[in-house]
């Protein structure tokens, strides 16, 4: 794919106004205060995960409407401090997989938690193991769709509550230090952890790559890609709808939770990304309200820098939990 989105001199100044409604706040503050009424915690059993230097434990905890919600909490074999945190949220389309999967973290010395995304797993990977029981109001099949005429029926809502209570569930959970829990997550996982840097205050670091759900109204404009293309599908046959999709959008945009956010964070961005494209991408980054830094890789589609961002966010998480 050749650059087909702004110039990198006009990306790094690019800071559109991102139409954000006037109950914002209100509406993800009363959100999550009817997640809390039920303890995080329903289940923790060790779950073999066949590498002889990583512990497991399948985790099922409370998500939006109390639903239970599947994760993998891996941690370095044998250490029994607590330790500095790291949540990850993953991709569209994908689920947790198996235990043996994603060992970075508990490698790199941290306490792992690895939220399944309710309702998906059937396009990636090796599946997921959590199902979205809220997933029956009107709108398209795929999530991006679900719901998508009323914000108080979309996916993302469910999603996202779900997303800040797999943070409080890392804090409940035995070997970690409340005090030094960062968020992490690719693609759909990156709007994840944007959305969670933009609702909880005390996060000690972010790191999110090529975010979804940021601008969205610029994305639908400028991108076939899927699954912004889920939603001018949508469009294209609920001609009438727009208005009402544009208001639910404007509950999950990146760029408002961007505003709101505390802690340091590390963006990462290909500029030949038509999944979630640059120039919604730096308009969360440049607007991002806490300390932060963004690595471009100019020749790179989606996957953008791959090993070598890992890399860089490893040696920079350890400067955030050290």
């Amino acid at each position: 794919m050749a650059l087909f989105d702004l110039p990198l001199d006009q990306l790094r100044r690019y800071a559109p106004e991102v139409a954000e409604p006037a109950d914002f706040a209100d509406f993800w503050a009363a959100t999550l205060t009817t997640a809390t009424v039920k303890p995080v915690l329903i289940d923790v059993r060790p779950e073999p995960s066949d590498l002889a230097l990583v512990d497991c434990w399948d985790v099922t905890f409370a998500g939006f409407g109390g639903d239970p919600v599947r994760a993998w909490y891996s941690r370095p074999a044998g250490r029994t401090e607590a330790l500095p945190a790291v949540v990850e949220f993953l991709g569209y389309g994908r689920g947790r997989g198996l235990p043996h999967e994603r060992p970075t973290y508990a490698a790199a010395g941290y306490a792992h938690l690895l939220m399944d995304s309710r309702g998906q797993g059937g396009q990636y990977g090796t599946g997921g193991d959590t199902p979205d029981p809220g997933g029956t109001a009107y709108g398209g099949p795929g999530p991006v769709t679900r719901g998508l005429l009323d914000p108080a029926e979309y996916y993302y809502r469910r999603l996202i509550t779900d997303a800040v209570r797999a943070v409080e569930a890392v804090r409940a959970l035995p070997g970690v230090d409340p005090d030094r829990v960062a968020v992490a997550g690719n693609s759909q996982g990156g709007g994840l952890a944007l959305a969670v840097a933009g609702l909880v205050g005390d996060l000690a670091a972010v790191l999110t790559t090529a975010p979804f759900l940021c601008h969205i109204q610029r994305a639908v404009e400028i991108t076939d890609a899927e699954p912004y293309a889920e939603i001018v599908r949508f469009l294209a046959i609920h001609r009438e709808a727009e208005d009402a999709v544009r208001r639910t959008l404007s509950y999950v945009d990146g760029v408002s939770f961007a505003r709101r956010a505390t802690a340091p964070a590390q963006f990462g961005v290909g500029l030949r990304d038509t999944v979630c494209p640059p120039s919604t991408v730096f308009a969360a980054a440049n607007q991002y309200a806490a300390e932060h830094e963004i690595h471009v890789y100019p020749f790179n589609h989606h996957e953008g820098g791959e090993a070598v961002h890992v890399r860089r966010q490893l040696r920079w998480l350890r400067s955030r939990l050290s």
